[in-house]
């Protein structure tokens, strides 16, 4: 991949003259979009008193130094009456330039920064897909991908400590 010259993609130097690492947005993207209603047009008929569930995951991989794709998925099942009313699902990507951080940091910013920068144009396109398939607009809430992050890690050290006992 071309290497950009965006001022905005330099590291900053901090006072003691050291460099410290890049992030950039070098290309944001759908990679996959999906809309199902199974049980449509019988589910137009009935009140709306929809129950929401959403999942969200994300993935990153390295493509060319200093390039990752982040993949943010996003997957919102509505169902009332024990039936699935639709389900949408978004893998929202991203390729993000990430230089001169340690691999702890590169975790940590393919967890969290590029899933925050990701998530409103995941958003957006499950908004549009429920509406297009007439049905009511459905905000989804904000999502603190600092704290899912956080709970994965905690996740991580439990598995490993019980395996090693």
């Amino acid at each position: 991949m071309a290497q950009t010259s965006d001022p905005a993609d330099q590291g900053d130097t901090t006072a003691d003259g050291t460099q410290q690492g890049r992030f950039a947005i070098h290309k944001i993207y759908v990679k996959d979009v999906s809309f199902e209603t199974p049980n449509s047009p019988e589910v137009f008929q009935e009140e709306w008193q929809p129950s929401v569930n959403m999942d969200i995951s994300n993935g990153a991989r390295l493509l060319e130094a200093p390039y990752f794709e982040v993949v943010l998925t996003v997957t919102v099942t509505v169902t009332f009456a024990d039936k699935t009313v639709y389900l949408a699902e978004v893998q929202q990507a991203g390729i993000f330039h990430i230089e001169d951080f340690d691999d702890e940091a590169v975790h940590r910013l393919t967890g969290t920064a590029c899933p925050n920068i990701l998530f409103p144009f995941a958003r957006e396109m499950i908004s549009d897909l429920v509406i297009r398939g007439g049905f009511p607009q459905l905000l989804l809430a904000p999502v603190n991908f600092e704290s899912l992050y956080l709970q994965q890690l905690q996740q991580q050290t439990e598995a490993a400590d019980r395996t090693s006992h």
